[in-house]
């Protein structure tokens, strides 16, 4: 990070980590050197900053007693869970704490009658969907990191997953939170019931990217599991008609659960990886999930399966079972790691497009990949237009970080000016804040920080992240603080 806060003294340290060991105990913080190392960054790793320390509570209540600390002490701090995120949303701050909620990781309440479920915000995604699966339902929201993301990380990011097409992404399944606020306050906004009076504060908390407080509590809605389920994956010779083929679907009136595209370069490195059973001589494949009654399930199958009859399909199969629909998507889900087998490092985006634009877009990433001599894997839920383009490059080369850097940017641009979003689920964080402007004036990037000033009038709680200029709380209403030295950072610049 270009600029750093005032260096804290050895004495100051050890007299702060003493206070912190007095609300956490010896098994609650954590300062070695060695140990710090895993937690200077997310799942963004070409940006690294170590923190004073991490503290591991186990309470809300604890939550709320290391942030009054870090209010009165004037210290930074960064939320973090599983650290499977992608845009740098948990990268430390230098001089600041990181408060990780892997220990708070207790499902305390299961209520299938109303279809709830009340979990803490380091409880695995995964677990949900088994604590309830003997009742018949389960989570919807299933990132492709669900094996390892916690809760609380989906709700910083609202995350989606492959069947967001139908069932929508985090905050359509998020009904209530309990949030430690940047001054230490305990609130609760939402609850168990679907729409509370007032200000729609938990759709603000959630997709906030840690910037507002620290969620401590989530309360969940379940759903049952559908009657039916039936998984195709079609090949083609061509991304484009797998791309034709969403768009063919959708405009006979069928919403999938999922529809999901791979290329050649990704059905390669995900075969080798996993074998799946995708043809890897396909130019793509896309999968389509059909779930409901099983009337409607069967309807739609020859309709879909037309679609990819019109569109050029030169392969279509049905899961037979669903051992090989489970083979099916964990192929799909183990797309980023099988990177590792084609190369040593990937950079991945998260940009957004209308469904309309797919195969342009395609076509210029393509341009892009020759320009600057990188090859880009692609994979995305094509149902709603979330492109995950893998740039695969070797950090031992020197500059190839920054080609592939450059190059993501230059991918942002494009979907954003074919209509879509610099990002769909993995969120802004520290790696895409200079890609804000491209989609906001800088009144619209003022408005959005004066909402996180009134609930963190001192930029304590996740600074740097998200916004791309020093926009900082001079004053809100009364109140009035020193600017923190880390935002700063980037003073005078304009992206």
């Amino acid at each position: 990070m270009s600029s750093k806060p005032l260096t804290r003294t050895s004495n100051w340290k050890k007299s702060f980590a003493d206070k912190l060991l007095q609300i956490l105990g010896s098994d609650g913080v954590i300062s070695s050197p060695d140990e710090l190392i895993a937690y200077e960054c997310d799942g963004l790793t070409g940006y690294r900053v170590t923190p004073i320390c991490v503290v591991l509570p186990k309470s809300a209540k604890e939550v709320s007693e290391v942030i009054k600390l870090c209010n009165n002490e004037n210290i930074p701090f960064v939320p973090r869970g599983a650290g499977t995120g992608l845009s740098g949303g948990a990268l430390p701050v230098e001089e600041g704490l990181v408060i990780s909620l892997s220990r708070m990781n207790q499902i305390l309440e299961i209520d299938i009658p109303n279809q709830r479920v009340v979990v803490e915000p380091g409880v695995i995604n995964l677990w949900v969907t088994n604590a309830v699966s003997s009742s018949g339902y389960y989570y919807a929201p299933d990132p492709s990191s669900q094996l390892v993301c916690t809760i609380g990380g989906n709700v910083a990011e609202n995350s989606g997953g492959v069947h967001c097409l139908k069932y929508g992404v985090t905050t359509n399944h998020v009904l209530g939170l309990e949030v430690v606020l940047p001054d230490g306050e305990i609130v609760e906004v939402g609850g168990k019931t679907l729409d509370h009076p007032g200000y729609d504060l938990l759709g603000l908390f959630v997709g906030s990217e840690g910037l507002l407080g620290i969620v401590t509590k989530v309360t969940l809605r379940i759903l049952r599991k559908p009657e039916s389920i039936k998984t195709i994956l079609a090949a083609f010779e061509k991304v484009e008609d797998a791309g034709s083929s969403v768009s063919g679907i959708t405009a006979r009136g069928i919403i999938p659960a999922g529809m999901e595209i791979m290329d050649n370069l990704a059905i390669r490195a995900v075969e080798e990886a996993v074998q799946a059973g995708y043809p890897v001589d396909a130019g793509a494949i896309l999968l389509v999930e059909l779930d409901g009654p099983i009337a409607e399930v069967e309807a739609q199958m020859p309709v879909v399966i037309e679609v990819f009859k019109e569109n050029r399909a030169k392969e279509v199969r049905v899961a037979k079972d669903d051992d090989e629909r489970a083979l099916f998507w964990k192929g799909r889900k183990s797309a980023f790691a099988a990177m590792g087998r084609i190369s040593p490092d990937y950079y991945v985006q998260d940009g957004v497009i209308p469904r309309t634009k797919l195969s342009e877009v395609l076509g210029e990433i393509v341009k892009l990949s020759a320009k600057y001599g990188l090859r880009v894997a692609n994979v995305f839920h094509a149902g709603d237009g979330n492109l995950h383009p893998l740039i695969l490059y070797d950090s031992s080369k020197p500059g190839e970080l920054e080609k592939a850097e450059e190059l993501a940017g230059e991918i942002l641009k494009v979907c954003v000016d074919a209509g879509g979003s610099i990002t769909g689920e993995h969120g802004v964080g520290y790696d895409k804040k200079q890609f804000m402007p491209l989609m906001f004036t800088e009144e619209d990037l003022d408005t959005m920080n004066l909402i996180r000033c009134a609930f963190d009038y001192k930029g304590l709680c996740n600074p740097g992240k998200v916004f791309p200029t020093p926009r900082t709380c001079v004053e809100v209403g009364s109140k009035s603080y020193k600017m923190h030295p880390i935002e700063k950072e980037g003073l005078g610049e304009r992206f």
